[in-house]
């Protein structure tokens, strides 16, 4: 298979909701990347003074690259963009469908650490709905980036909006950074919740009540 083009599973976003990417993002394998994240790891764990000869230590650079391009980061690759197959709304659903307390992990793009929590999404079915399984692997697609959590709400929504061809999706999340729980300010009892709304979301107070009833809170 050919590199996918630089960015191209997030064209659809508007400019300022797209992962920053450099042109030759694909350039290399993920075993091309793997190979050279491995060395850079190993030097920092040198010049932090850690012995690599140690059989617990040995083996960390090359774990940790594989971590990098095989999960934490592998919704960089937009090979990985779940398909979103819909099925005809046979039995005329029309009421909202709520996703809730889907597992999330994800890593600060300003310190890469994690970013871990739980996120929420509902749409309002028209003529097709989709595999549940789906909307959990759209919320895991894009949160396996160096992200942040305003950008990875919006880019959510927006993927289900395109994909469930519906303005009518409401998506919210509610995480722990280790950013901010273990570095800085050391806070471990505070955190983040971002939601995006759109279509009847949006406009309804009645849609929005109902939606955060049904995810309790």
């Amino acid at each position: 298979m050919d590199n996918p083009a630089p960015g191209a599973a997030d064209l659809h976003l508007p400019a300022d909701l797209r992962t920053p990417l450099r042109p030759d993002a694909f350039a290399l394998s993920d075993d091309e990347k793997i190979a050279g994240i491995e060395p850079h790891f190993r030097a920092i764990m040198e010049l932090l003074g850690l012995d690599l000869t140690d059989d617990s230590l040995s083996g960390t650079p090359r774990r940790v690259a594989k971590m990098y391009v095989q999960e934490w980061f592998r919704g960089l690759n937009p090979e990985h963009q779940p398909a979103m197959k819909l099925f005809e709304n046979r039995y005329q659903y029309h009421n909202m469908l709520v996703e809730r307390d889907i597992t999330l992990f994800s890593c600060c793009e300003h310190h890469f650490v994690p970013i871990i929590g739980k996120a929420h999404v509902a749409y309002l079915p028209g003529e097709n709905v989709v595999g549940l399984s789906k909307l959990n692997r759209v919320v895991q697609y894009y949160a396996r980036r160096p992200q942040v959590q305003e950008r990875l709400t919006r880019q959510i929504a927006e993927e289900l909006k395109r994909s469930l061809h519906t303005e009518d999706v409401a998506v919210l999340i509610e995480a722990d950074h280790l950013c901010v729980m273990s570095r800085g300010v050391n806070d471990t009892s505070s955190s983040t919740i971002t939601a995006e709304y759109g279509g009847r979301f949006a406009q309804s107070e009645q849609y929005r009540a109902e939606f955060l009833r049904l995810i309790g809170r």
